[in-house]
């Protein structure tokens, strides 16, 4: 199962592989409190967009167009969900972001994304 989780909730002993999506590195959080397996910023929205984008939830549909365009273009994609093909087999994976919107994030767009490419019902 993909699941999402903003990196400052107290609930950082769920079990799973614990991919950082974010580009930038969340303020105020030690990397030790971080708990992370891997940090992926490769696979974050670019600056741009995110600039773009600034969590304005008017906007989320278009980012979500965009940022599934960036994922389909980003050469870093197949190895990304390669790397989410093979950890899924050993267990969750747990997709941390820091927006503070639970609702309109890259998280979602990304878990999406990967369930339709891993063929994972929702």
């Amino acid at each position: 199962m993909i699941k999402i989780q903003r990196i400052y909730s107290s609930n950082s002993t769920q079990p799973g592989y614990r991919i950082l999506i974010d580009r930038l590195w969340p303020r105020g959080i030690s990397k030790a409190k971080a708990n992370l397996d891997d940090w992926d910023k490769m696979i974050a929205p670019s600056n741009k967009l995110r600039k773009w984008f600034n969590h304005d939830s008017q906007k989320f549909p278009k980012f979500s167009e965009a940022y599934r365009k960036e994922l389909a273009e980003n050469p870093e994609t197949p190895k990304f969900i390669a790397k989410i093909r093979l950890k899924i087999a050993n267990g969750d994976i747990i997709l941390l972001y820091s927006a503070k919107d639970e609702d309109h994030n890259q998280a979602i767009v990304l878990r999406n994304y990967l369930q339709e490419k891993l063929n994972i019902k929702k």
